[in-house]
């Protein structure tokens, strides 16, 4: 089975990733996604690894209020020591499913930064990459340049995907102006 792995903070989950989430079982051809939280990214500050469990029983909140999803929130990175490589990710759900295929999926902003990743080279050869429309980032030209540089990476664009602007920050700004952000909650 094709499954795709999206990975992040998940701090808090949004209607933007429901969106992402939908678009990827509904139309592409994965049969399922896998929500990965990861409980520290290396290449970010602010998110503490020790709510990684917290922001994991979350998802799992919120994908149970989705039951026509299909998918499913995984522990991997949870049971996994720091720090926390997408490329370990990937290489141990193969080693755990090695009957399913995996794809990674990321935001544009993500894909203008692709190179500062751990093997990204692996990562875009082995697994490949579907990659969602973000404000500001060029994914086009980002894909260019990766493809100039090895012409065997997959890096997919989602172009027909209509992009949800909302953000896990600017919830988490709202909460602290007392705001009710619970329409933008998945």
């Amino acid at each position: 089975m094709k499954i795709a792995v999206y990975s992040g903070s998940f701090n808090p989950l949004h209607i933007g990733h429901l969106a992402i989430m939908e678009h990827l079982t509904l139309c592409m051809d994965f049969g399922k996604v896998y929500l990965v939280v990861s409980p520290k990214n290396p290449l970010k500050d602010g998110v503490q690894a020790a709510s990684g469990r917290a922001r994991y029983e979350a998802a799992c909140e919120a994908l149970a209020r989705h039951p026509g999803l299909r998918v499913k929130a995984d522990p991997v990175e949870l049971r996994m020591r720091p720090p926390y490589y997408t490329i370990r990710t990937l290489d141990a759900l193969r080693r755990r499913e090695k009957e399913n295929e995996f794809t990674l999926v990321i935001g544009g902003d993500q894909l203008a930064d692709f190179r500062r990743w751990k093997d990204y080279g692996r990562i875009l050869r082995e697994y490949g990459v579907v990659v969602f429309p973000r404000e500001g980032s060029d994914s086009a030209a980002d894909r260019a340049s990766l493809l100039a540089e090895d012409p065997s990476y997959r890096i997919v664009l989602a172009d027909s995907f209509a992009r949800v602007d909302v953000s896990s920050t600017q919830i988490r700004e709202m909460l602290s102006l007392g705001a009710d952000p619970s329409a933008l909650l998945m």
